[in-house]
């Protein structure tokens, strides 16, 4: 398990009166199915520079708790930016109130583990302010010197740590302590007027040594200028149903907002997605395994207890195409009658959880990435992804690509330029016809947002071979 520093001083909810805070809670849950007061303290910042100069420099600090109580399909839930008793005390009284005379029995509280998935540092703590604000600069100057045809150089800098405990109705009390940084740099070129961007990043539970060591982002630099260079020879995108060969990495995105929503249990016990009900049945070719799993060492989706407590795991979702489980928070999982996952996931105490990816990804097969390739005959090759849309009821998606190749005839040919993928994610997942053996992960930048809340994750995949996709183009 990872190793680091001792832990800085911020530690979660010092100010606390715990003994006064149980007392209130237990009481509230008297006759509740579930519940639990969460506590955090956390600590951003993030450093953004822009054309030749620094545009922004924040810090912040919170501090607050929130305090839920379930009954059956309701929550109750109250929070503040404080942590005296009285405010304890007045959100619990609010939280109760969905009890309505329902009388249940509290769920157990989850099993303590002693993993360490990630080593507990504060990355605002070093390196200094001005070493960071000096690594942007010398950033911007390095893209702006490697090819003349830069005409724009922004990078991002930013780190976290987030100190949480959550005490349950019984008196247990879980901790956990989460560092976060990520590195973004993106490049805009330009050749008789016409301009193209791109970029790259990286990101993880690791300090910000890992991420601003000159190796580390002079690639990402050389990524992101190497895209927007690809993107300045592109040619306006064919538009029809073609094949689609999707690299490996982060065009796991794909795979995460058109299958990975869709296979969370709030979704399927509403029976709201295209998933619901088809546990044993065959979702996906064979060869399609998609897993979500939490407990990869220093990844960004990664988490030792998820936000209520449980122990995040590896859950086989689809296994050689047949569907085999959904994405469990407690609630969920105790009105379907089975276990939670691991998946219990907010923003932050100001919010409630709800059931949430944490690194989610299609595992290898056995083709080799250029036999896939080789096997299209007219079609598009999707490196790299920006933006899309999805809806979840139906699957289906649209999503950007930001770096693409025209196939022809098994080669890689022109650059392609305001390519759009469209379909569904269950009649995608059937049209897988070639999986290959080089399954990658992103390099830890992904966000994701459901209800109005965002949290970091991790998506990835093998080369993908998919018939039939609808391309839009220019």
């Amino acid at each position: 398990m990872a190793d680091g520093p001792p832990a800085s001083d911020l530690q979660p909810a010092a100010e606390m009166d715990w003994e006064a805070a149980e007392r209130i809670l237990s009481d509230a849950a008297v006759g509740a199915d579930d519940g639990e007061l969460f506590v955090e303290e956390a600590r951003t910042e993030s450093f953004y520079f822009d054309d030749g100069r620094l545009k922004s420099a924040s810090y912040d600090a919170s501090t607050g708790f929130g305090l839920r109580i379930v009954s059956g399909e309701r929550a109750g839930y109250g929070h503040a930016s404080v942590l005296d008793t009285e405010a304890v005390a007045r959100a619990a009284e609010a939280a109760a109130a969905v009890k309505l005379g329902h009388a249940g029995t509290l769920d157990a509280s989850p099993a303590k583990v002693n993993r360490r998935l990630y080593a507990d540092f504060d990355p605002i703590e070093a390196p200094a302010f001005t070493d960071k604000t000096t690594l942007l600069a010398e950033i911007d100057a390095y893209c702006r010197a490697k090819d003349p045809r830069v005409v724009q150089v922004a990078a991002t800098l930013s780190g976290a740590r987030r100190g949480l405990t959550i005490l349950r109705p019984d008196g247990a009390k879980l901790t956990d302590h989460r560092p976060l940084v990520r590195l973004n740099v993106s490049v805009t070129v330009e050749r008789d007027g016409r301009r193209e961007n791109g970029s790259a990043g990286a990101g993880g539970r690791e300090p910000y040594a890992v991420f601003i060591a000159p190796d580390r982002w002079k690639a990402l630099a050389d990524e992101a200028l190497r895209i927007a260079l690809v993107n300045l020879d592109a040619v306006p995108a064919p538009a029809g149903e073609m094949d689609v060969v999707l690299g490996p990495g982060w065009p796991g995105v794909l795979l995460h907002e058109a299958v990975g929503h869709g296979l969370e249990g709030d979704f399927n016990r509403k029976g709201t997605s295209a998933f619901s009900g088809m546990l044993g049945e065959r979702v996906a070719a064979p060869g399609v395994t998609v897993v979500d799993d939490g407990t990869f060492e220093n990844r960004r989706g990664s988490l030792n207890i998820d936000d209520e407590g449980t122990p995040t795991q590896r859950t086989v979702l689809i296994e050689d195409g047949i569907l085999r489980g959904y994405l469990q928070d407690r609630m969920n999982a105790r009105l379907t009658g089975v276990a939670p996952t691991g998946n219990g996931r907010r923003e932050s105490y100001a919010h409630r959880p709800m059931p949430r990816m944490t690194n989610t990804f299609m595992t290898a097969g056995a083709h080799d990435p250029g036999e896939i390739v080789a096997a299209l005959k007219r079609g598009v090759y999707a490196v790299n992804f920006g933006g899309g849309q999805v809806d979840i009821t139906s699957g289906k998606f649209v999503f950007q690509c930001t770096e693409a190749y025209l196939v022809e005839n098994g080669k890689i040919a022109a650059p392609i330029k305001g390519a759009t993928l469209i379909g569904d994610g269950p009649s995608a997942l059937t049209r897988v016809s070639m999986v290959g053996n080089d399954l990658k992960l992103d390099e830890g930048v992904g966000t994701c947002g459901k209800a109005g809340q965002s949290v970091p994750v991790g998506v990835g995949q093998p080369t993908l071979y998919i018939t039939g996709l609808t391309v839009g183009g220019m």
